[in-house]
């Protein structure tokens, strides 16, 4: 089974640059979005097969999430149960008879980290909340999750130290939510693995220069690791500052 991440930056914005093609081609079971910048009628997508599902953020033209999914779930959840973290459409969850899927779109702690007392707000919640479900069935999370986890993860290590992505408290946040019982897919296969990067500024050719981050991840329940088949990072599809990741696992509903 295939199941797909990207941060499209904007869906409106991707719809031009041959969304439906890379959509096609890529021919996911589930295809997870973060960002897409858009309110409920701004966009009607014709995707024979797939489900749809959207959760949209109160302010206008940010944020926002989605997933297109081939198995229709057994319930959707739209954010993560509590009112102060469920009004920028971050989050979005579908359950099925023995596992859970989770789209994630993780704030950004912004320039000065001026909003990283809120995030490591947010990263406890989070971690309360995915790991309650995973209590009751295993869960694949994925999506941008705003964090560069290890110096391998990023081009220029030194000089972000202390940029939103790569500070300490970010960092550890992810250490802890792997230390409860998760997987980052992508390190599982490829340890050592460097210049794998999922995101890249659209300043000082940073793409040409593969001067890149790696912040999107497929995230999984330790006792799926033996189901895991691979996992990819996209780099040649363009479109988005992101570029689309992928998980591929046996039969989930096995």
């Amino acid at each position: 089974m295939k199941l797909i991440s990207w941060n499209v930056n904007g869906l409106r914005a991707v719809l031009k640059k041959d969304f439906l093609a890379t959509f096609n081609q890529l021919e996911a079971d589930w295809f997870c979005l973060q960002e897409t910048k858009m309110q409920a009628g701004q966009v009607e997508l014709d995707l024979p097969g797939y489900y749809q599902y959207f959760n949209y953020a109160e302010k206008k033209g940010y944020s926002g999430t989605a997933i297109f999914t081939k198995h229709e779930p057994l319930q959707v959840t739209y954010g993560i149960n509590q009112p102060e973290h469920d009004h920028e459409g971050r989050v979005i969850t579908l359950e099925y008879p023995n596992f859970y899927v989770i789209t994630c779109y993780t704030p950004n702690s912004q320039g000065e980290l001026k909003r990283l007392p809120y995030r490591l707000t947010w990263e406890a919640a989070f971690k309360d909340y995915v790991n309650q479900l995973a209590t009751q069935k295993a869960v694949i999370l994925c999506g941008d999750l705003n964090v560069a986890h290890e110096a391998i993860d990023l081009k220029n290590d030194r000089t972000n130290h202390h940029s939103a992505g790569f500070s300490d408290e970010e960092r550890q946040a992810f250490s802890t939510l792997l230390a409860s019982g998760f997987t980052d897919s992508f390190r599982h296969f490829y340890p050592d693995q460097a210049d794998s990067y999922s995101w890249w500024s659209y300043r000082f050719h940073a793409r040409d220069n593969n001067a890149g981050w790696r912040i999107d991840y497929f995230i999984t329940s330790n006792n799926l690791q033996s189901r895991l088949i691979d996992a990819k990072i996209h780099n040649d599809i363009f479109g988005s500052d992101h570029c689309p990741i992928e998980l591929d696992t046996q039969d989930l509903f096995a």
